[in-house]
């Protein structure tokens, strides 16, 4: 169990825990697409979060407090006190919501890992080759995307899936990369501006 630091309060940073979706029901509902594997923790009555609009987003919400949440068969539906009513969850849709956390708190599941966890982290293909660094992430509506920044200063997304991301070593500093062409690597043709076809 995830319980936060043992020898008194060290830095915080935030982490991505969900993206709010559609409104439910007339009272200011919403669903929320879920990304902590602490949703009862995170979610909790009181938890108060940073809202980040997406680009081009009417909504001025840059901090909520969750009024209450409840499971509705498999989605989590939360109340928050800035979302008085159906228009006001309607103009929410696609803010994320970010909480803040001790900085030496990981996630229960070893499948899953916090942004700052990743950032930094040398990036590689699976021949061992270096394809350049972690600069960040990309919270998407379907998936999660890694910024990679290359050696030539190029930057490239990654869909963060265990197919095209096999393998987090956090102690050793790196991630591995099923790379394909076009993906961090440049297409052959790419690579080489003066090379005739």
């Amino acid at each position: 169990m995830s319980t936060g630091a043992a020898d008194g309060p060290g830095p915080d940073v935030e982490v991505v825990v969900g993206r709010i979706g559609k409104p439910h029901g007339l009272r200011g509902e919403v669903t929320v697409d879920v990304r902590t594997d602490e949703p009862e923790r995170r979610f909790a009555r009181g938890s108060t979060l940073r809202a980040e609009p997406p680009p081009g987003s009417a909504s001025s919400l840059r901090q909520v407090t969750v009024a209450d949440s409840r499971w509705h068969q498999s989605v989590l539906l939360v109340r928050l006190e800035e979302v008085p009513d159906r228009t006001a969850a309607e103009s929410a849709r696609g803010i994320v919501l970010h909480a803040s956390i001790p900085a030496d708190e990981s996630p229960e599941d070893p499948d899953e890992f916090y942004d700052h966890q990743l950032v930094g982290l040398a990036a590689y293909d699976e021949h061992g080759t270096a394809l350049g660094t972690v600069a960040g992430l990309v919270h998407g509506g379907a998936q999660d995307l890694l910024r990679i920044t290359t050696p030539e200063r190029r930057e490239a997304l990654v869909p963060f899936v265990k197919a095209l991301v096999p393998h987090v070593d956090l102690a050793g500093g790196r991630v591995v990369i099923a790379d394909r062409p076009g993906l961090v690597a440049p297409l052959p043709d790419d690579a080489d501006p003066g090379a005739s076809g």
